[in-house]
């Protein structure tokens, strides 16, 4: 049995080296000892995985994407949404697979050594726009407090968890990211004004962009704290606010500070008033 992948971009890694621990050739995947690559989550892949290159001797192989791999006690590889068990589940050791464009190359066997880099350009666009989504998330629940009749329970600033609530579906790009929230009968059930928020949609908005150009303009510093150094071991985001440290368990890749932005902004859209869709748009700091 494999050990799980220990991993190095928790602590803001772009390259390193590691030993190959299997090779799949089927699916050009290589999964190695150690990597500062983020994988794709396979069960919430709200964060795309990282893209960069492997050196082998001679040879650079071009690695699309990153992505959670997995091996059972009987052998069974899997990688991706081919994976049949969620993260953690016993009889399985937990991998960071490496997509490799085109064929590997000849010698890449368990054991050699191999060069990894990670395109540095993607991972920071990608970890602005992670940030960028935690902050607007966090905006929206506080611009959205007093529309709660019930307690359903706090996020980490203490406003009404409106996230936790209805987010359905949270997708981060480059600078970007784009979360939909369910606004339907349970929700209201819960206690929540549906129509009270449609009402004041504007307001709302802007709310928010207040919000973050505050927090934006705070500079605080951002950080992930690990539990342990394997790609199982659960992480936290951390973040400074005028409000205090907040932080969630998170899987993804961060900043380092809020001075890393110019601006964070949101637009909501409840074109369907069952669905809220809030797309975020980070601005990197000159």
């Amino acid at each position: 049995m494999h050990q799980p992948t220990r991993v190095a971009f928790p602590d803001g890694a772009l390259t390193g080296e590691g030993e190959v621990l299997l090779v799949d050739p089927e699916h050009s995947i290589v999964v190695v000892d150690t990597t500062p690559f983020h994988p794709v989550d396979h069960t919430w892949p709200d964060q795309p995985g990282d893209s960069g290159r492997i050196r082998f001797a001679d040879t650079v192989m071009v690695v699309s994407e990153a992505a959670m791999a997995a091996v059972s006690e009987e052998g069974v590889f899997a990688v991706g949404a081919d994976i049949p068990v969620k993260r953690g589940a016993p009889g399985w050791t937990w991998l960071v697979g490496h997509r490799v464009e085109g064929e590997l190359p000849e010698g890449l066997v368990t054991g050699a050594s191999v060069e990894l880099e990670v395109d540095s350009e993607r991972r920071d666009a990608l970890s602005r726009g992670h940030t960028a989504c935690h902050l607007a998330s966090l905006a929206l629940d506080a611009a959205l407090a007093d529309l709660w009749r019930k307690d359903v329970g706090a996020d980490p600033l203490g406003n009404p968890d409106f996230e936790g609530r209805a987010n359905q579906s949270s997708r981060i790009d480059a600078d970007a990211s784009v979360d939909e929230y369910r606004l339907g009968k349970s929700l209201r059930k819960a206690g929540f004004d549906s129509e009270g928020f449609a009402g004041s949609l504007d307001a709302r908005e802007s709310r928010i962009n207040e919000l973050l150009a505050a927090w934006v303009a705070s500079g605080g510093a951002s950080r992930i704290d690990v539990d342990g150094p394997s790609i199982v071991d659960r992480r936290h985001w951390r973040c400074v606010l005028p409000e205090g440290e907040v932080g969630f368990l998170c899987g993804g890749t961060h900043v380092r500070s809020l001075t890393e932005f110019a601006s964070i902004t949101v637009a909501l859209d409840l074109s369907d008033p069952q669905l809220l869709v809030m797309r975020t748009k980070a601005v990197p700091a000159g």
